[in-house]
């Protein structure tokens, strides 16, 4: 019975989230996972539960009927559980999470504060830029990252994503005039060394397709801040979050290069070891900054 139940959350879960994948991240298990869960579901009950496609996953009519009836039962064990567990046993202990200090101080921060309103005998340590590399050894709980993710062992969870743009000072504009987007590849630019292809970026444009850039950096900084600031010393064209430098460009301190042409979005992920369960704590703030993603 047991495991029929965790089954059938499982398959209610890819009704809910619309896909196998989703599902996965919902439930913090592997998509083959899921898979099997759906699979020995529709073996014991000898019935088809989904029909899948390109376009994601429908009900069959026993679907339908096996998830309208336990859609109320486990909504109401939830409820049941959520106010066993607000009454017995708050968050306690201490969350270790970090993400880049541009980052942490303009929009984590202050959902944490947010956060630890909501849990207060839960002690939160926070670290700036703290580096995968050193995740496990530091016995950090979560990462916040920006940006393709490299190679890892760590899961990860979307959390979002963002703009970035190419900036330039104006003073540095006027003497290094760029008529064409091409001409990007023969002018200076100010790499962020974080990141693993700094200088090699594919722009698109709504009528004109996509036209992929090579520069070449004479100045380098392991951080999108220190960059910035170089930027602003008008050494050169940066790449930088669009939230990161609104107000430069709003003031006309800096100016947003080829603005017809866009380049691809960032992902903003949701870092923790693999392999065990993820403690409540951990879930509870993955939770918290999902369901306020918004104002990310």
């Amino acid at each position: 019975m047991q495991n029929h139940l965790g089954r059938i959350r499982t398959f209610m879960a890819v009704v809910d989230c619309g896909s196998f994948t989703r599902a996965a991240e919902r439930l913090f298990i592997s998509k083959a996972m899921v898979s099997i869960d759906v699979k020995a579901l529709e073996t014991a009950l000898n019935a088809p539960l989904l029909i899948r496609s390109a376009k994601g996953v429908a009900l069959t009519e026993a679907g339908r009927a096996l998830y309208h009836d336990f859609s109320d039962i486990f909504q109401r064990v939830d409820r049941a559980l959520d106010r066993a567990a607000s009454r017995q046993q708050a968050l306690a202990g201490t969350l270790r999470i970090t993400s880049t200090a541009e980052f942490g101080n303009h929009f984590l921060l202050p959902l944490l504060g947010k956060f630890c309103a909501l849990h207060p005998q839960l002690n939160v340590s926070y670290y700036a830029d703290s580096s995968l590399n050193d995740f496990l050894s530091e016995r950090l709980d979560l990462a916040v990252r920006l940006g393709t993710l490299r190679d890892s062992s760590l899961k990860s969870r979307r959390l979002g994503s963002y703009a970035i743009q190419l900036v330039a000072t104006p003073d540095w504009l006027e003497a290094h005039p760029l008529t064409h987007v091409q001409a990007l590849a023969e002018v200076e630019w100010i790499a962020n060394s974080h990141l693993a292809s700094p200088l090699q970026w594919t722009l698109r444009h709504p009528q004109h397709g996509a036209v992929r850039v090579q520069g070449k950096a004479r100045y380098s900084a392991n951080n999108a801040a220190a960059v910035r600031a170089l930027a602003l010393a008008g050494l050169g064209v940066a790449l930088l979050p669009e939230w990161m430098i609104r107000e430069e460009v709003a003031q006309q301190r800096l100016t947003v290069l080829f603005p017809e042409w866009t380049l691809p979005e960032q992902p903003i992920s949701l870092v923790f070891p693999g392999g065990a369960p993820l403690p409540r704590k951990s879930r509870a703030l993955i939770e918290f900054l999902l369901e306020n993603r918004s104002l990310l």
